[in-house]
């Protein structure tokens, strides 16, 4: 399920070329989520590592993950 909403959440990027002949990207609505790179696959890849670390925080800190095309991600807690 991580995967399928990485995947989906990187679909939403933006990717602008900057003066420098670099690549940013961001995803809307992940707020801190953007990377640069020398290339635009460069920058996407620094993207999919990025989101993955953020929603890995938010899961820690208990903090809301935006939905994504329908998907939530969530922890459920298992009686034990």
């Amino acid at each position: 399920m991580l995967l399928q909403y990485i995947e989906a959440a990187l679909k939403k990027a933006e990717y602008k070329k900057l003066d420098d002949g670099t690549w940013f990207g961001e995803i809307p609505g992940f707020a801190g989520v953007w990377a640069n790179g020398t290339t635009v696959e460069e920058c996407r890849n620094e993207l999919s590592e990025v989101l993955e670390e953020w929603v890995m925080l938010k899961i820690r800190d208990n903090d809301p993950i935006p939905e994504i095309d329908g998907m939530k991600l969530s922890i459920k807690k298992v009686a034990g």
